[in-house]
């Protein structure tokens, strides 16, 4: 899948395209990376059986390519299908004086495409290097690689980056000079951070056994 870097701004499609807010949208595709690293699950919208499906999966990327995957058993990683994949990142409420112009801001991203299986062998073990390195960074050389009939069960899907759209808002509430200013109500932005805890070991490891640095650096840390 070798292919020329993307280019630095995102195309506008008729997909892709922002009607609403545009003021929110973004074409840099260095703010698409950003969502993309800041996160590891995204939400998978599929047709199965002439129904739209929505699946929350985790997932990775390189520089072309975002990459899912699940059991080969799935009806929604059919491969060879039209579907849209999205990522949100919630920072914080935006409480305002008026309930009608309270909002959110937050992070978001809209890829469409057809999603392709992986089927080269060599392909399908980088690809899932780089699914398990995006959510657990220092990973897949710590642990066992998988088996030949464990890869046989996996299937893997590569979806292009080509076709996105971006959305971002920051900032107070849009009320500050208007008529609701007068009222003397508090209003601005409660935000919102998840971070990683403290390593929660398996019952059964052996008395002892060490957390591994990769892992235990991240307790109090954002993803990405």
């Amino acid at each position: 899948m070798a292919q020329q870097p993307l280019p630095a701004h995102l195309p506008v499609t008729d997909r892709t395209r922002h009607r609403r807010l545009r003021e929110q949208g973004r074409l840099e595709r260095a703010e698409l990376e950003e969502i993309l690293d800041a996160g590891f699950v995204c939400h998978l919208g599929v047709l199965v059986d002439g129904r739209p499906v929505v699946v929350p999966t985790v997932y990775g990327r390189d520089e072309r390519w975002l990459y899912l995957h699940g059991s080969v058993a799935s009806r929604s990683l059919g491969g060879d299908a039209p579907v849209c994949v999205t990522v949100t990142h919630v920072d914080g409420l935006v409480l305002a004086r008026s309930v009608f112009e309270h909002g959110v801001n937050y992070r978001s991203a809209m890829i469409h495409g057809t999603a392709c299986k992986v089927t080269d062998p060599a392909e399908k073990l980088e690809g899932l290097r780089r699914l398990t390195e995006h959510s657990a960074p220092g990973q897949w050389s710590y642990a066992r690689s998988p088996s030949r009939k464990e890869l046989a069960a996996t299937t893997l899907l590569a979806l292009s980056l080509e076709e996105a759209s971006v959305k971002i808002r920051t900032g107070a509430p849009d009320d500050g000079d208007g008529p609701d200013a007068a009222l003397g109500l508090w209003a601005g932005v409660l935000p919102l951070a998840t971070v990683w805890g403290i390593p929660d070991p398996d019952p059964a490891l052996p008395a002892g056994t060490a957390v591994p640095e990769h892992i235990a650096r991240r307790a109090g840390t954002r993803h990405g």
